[in-house]
């Protein structure tokens, strides 16, 4: 069996946060159900540009491999009955949505365990179902500024600057997804389901990590760096070679008198404002001005292969293509290709999250609906007649 394959879960996930959270469980064997209403025509992330046309979107596709969709309107009775029944047979229900929708829409934990006692109810939002902020709209943008990202990031007498990845989106998932498995792990264990009230906001506060503790602490202030320079271990920077830029970190004493046999600088190593760590972080501006003066004589290529050999931490500043193409990516398989109807053979990216030596099996993003047969005749057991009856109430949304 897969990791996950007994797990079930019904989830109301839209967008990036949310379905990347249930994608590292969905390759895992986990039985993740998107429900998506079709009055809305489900996953908002299936219409994102610029790679998107009808129902079908690349944003789509890297975030919800390996799953099933049912089209559900919930806010008829119908609907609601068949969220219900398929509750009754689940782990858990899991969602993205705006801090105070999962009690308006009924999917706490208060609201279902009359349903299923042990059922785990996990609510990803922007801020937490509780505080000031609840009842706003949460988007990984907005909360980098918020919790101090932002005011980290960029070059020293540049502006505030987001990561170039949704970071706080994608670490929420993570969260989200390990929140889920500690409850279900309770639920098991005890008999009794709870909510999980995990939140962007709360991920991204945690997030500050050792800055936040010495500012609380020590009274520092975090102040952006020159070429990302780490802000106590010098050297530890981005780096500009003839040719392009390369990462070169001394963590340890030991690499730092590597760094200065391989760069031919022995007088670098024999300086006592140099010695040790305390020093060279005292005196950065005089050592770096010497580093980047000798760095930039020879290539990125010229440097990483005498910096790897002696197993100095280093590496290039790939661009994605250069990235995606790295021999270490192919090596590790973190490639894979799907079939799709509208793209063909369709490359994504797989889940770090590895469990055991056999690999997932990979299936592409479900259509919208896709599953319905199967999650309403097969799972549920309705018969042909219950089935008319409910998209006669309206359950899967208005009939063409």
């Amino acid at each position: 069996m897969k990791p996950l394959q007994d797990i079930r879960i019904i989830s109301l996930e839209q967008y990036g946060a949310g379905p990347f959270g249930s994608l590292h469980l969905a390759d895992m064997g986990a039985e993740i159900i998107k429900i998506e209403d079709p009055r809305t025509g489900g996953d908002v992330g299936r219409y994102v540009p610029p790679y998107a046309e009808d129902e079908d979107s690349l944003f789509y596709e890297t975030f919800n491999r390996n799953k099933k969709s049912i089209s559900l309107d919930m806010s008829t009775p119908a609907g609601r009955a068949v969220f219900e029944d398929l509750v009754r047979g689940a782990d858990a229900v899991y969602s993205n949505l705006r801090g105070d929708v999962p009690a308006k829409l009924k999917i706490t934990y208060e609201d279902l365990k009359h349903l299923n006692p042990r059922i785990v109810c996990c609510s990803l939002t922007g801020f937490g179902m509780t505080g000031p902020r609840a009842q706003q709209p949460g988007y990984d943008y907005i909360l980098q500024g918020l919790a101090g990202w932002m005011d980290l990031t960029g070059e020293p007498d540049g502006p505030p600057t987001k990561s170039g990845l949704s970071l706080v989106d994608y670490c929420g998932g993570y969260v989200a997804a390990l929140s889920l498995l500690t409850g279900l792990h309770a639920a098991r264990r005890d008999g009794v389901g709870m909510d999980c009230d995990v939140s962007l906001y709360d991920t991204a506060i945690s997030m500050l990590t050792y800055p936040g503790t010495w500012h609380m602490n020590a009274g520092f202030t975090p102040v952006r760096t020159r070429h990302s320079a780490h802000p106590s271990l010098v050297p530890f920077q981005a780096f500009q070679a003839k040719d392009g830029w390369i990462v070169v970190g001394c963590a340890k004493e030991k690499f730092w008198r590597r760094l200065v046999e391989v760069i031919e600088r022995p007088d670098l190593g024999a300086d006592p404002r140099f010695a040790s760590f305390a020093e060279r972080q005292e005196n950065a501006a005089a050592l770096l001005a010497e580093l980047e003066k000798t760095l930039a004589t020879r290539t990125v290529a010229e440097w990483l292969a005498p910096m790897t050999a002696a197993s100095i931490p280093c590496g290039p500043i790939n661009d994605v293509s250069q990235a995606l193409q790295e021999e270490h990516t192919l090596a590790r398989g973190l490639i894979v290709e799907t079939e799709h109807p509208r793209y063909g053979t369709l490359k994504n990216l797989v889940s770090p999250v590895r469990a055991g030596t056999e690999r997932p099996e990979y299936q592409r993003a479900p259509q919208r609906g896709e599953h319905s047969e199967e999650i309403l005749r097969g799972l549920l057991g309705y018969s042909g007649e219950r089935v008319a009856e409910l998209a006669s109430e309206g359950a899967f949304g208005e009939q063409a």
